[in-house]
């Protein structure tokens, strides 16, 4: 019987998009009061234990931050192309140009940081997505 139940839960968190699951680590946290780093610290326990960890690493990945590491020789297609993907003023985004590495966007989905390295790389720069 429990069996079912644990299987029908993980089938739902299968099905649930990144953000949805997000959401519902934050529920759960706020629901009993324990954050990532209390599950963490507790180590594998049995049943239920071992998809928290999960769940708390599925949240940590959920936002991205991409960073300019390098300028490279084409550093005014580099100015162009950043002030296009971040819609800052052309002050601000050579100032990020000029003290690299610099963060260009935080908390960011996955599939914005991987289009905004490509823009970024196709002319020239460095980029790091963590």
């Amino acid at each position: 019987m429990a069996e079912t139940k644990i299987q029908q839960v993980i089938e739902t968190i299968e099905g649930l998009t990144v953000t949805e699951l997000a959401e519902l680590v934050k529920a759960l946290k706020d629901k009993f009061g324990v954050s990532a780093p209390a599950f963490m610290a507790a180590g594998p326990m049995p049943a239920a234990g071992g998809a928290a960890p999960a769940e708390a690493k599925a949240e940590e990945q959920s936002e991205f931050t991409v960073t300019l590491v390098s300028v490279g020789d084409k550093k005014i297609q580099v100015l162009k192309e950043l002030r296009a993907v971040t819609q800052l003023g052309l002050k601000e985004a050579k100032d990020i140009i000029d003290k690299t590495p610099s963060v260009v966007k935080e908390n960011i989905s996955k599939e914005d940081a991987a289009k905004i390295k490509a823009k970024l790389e196709e002319v020239g720069a460095k980029v790091e997505v963590k």
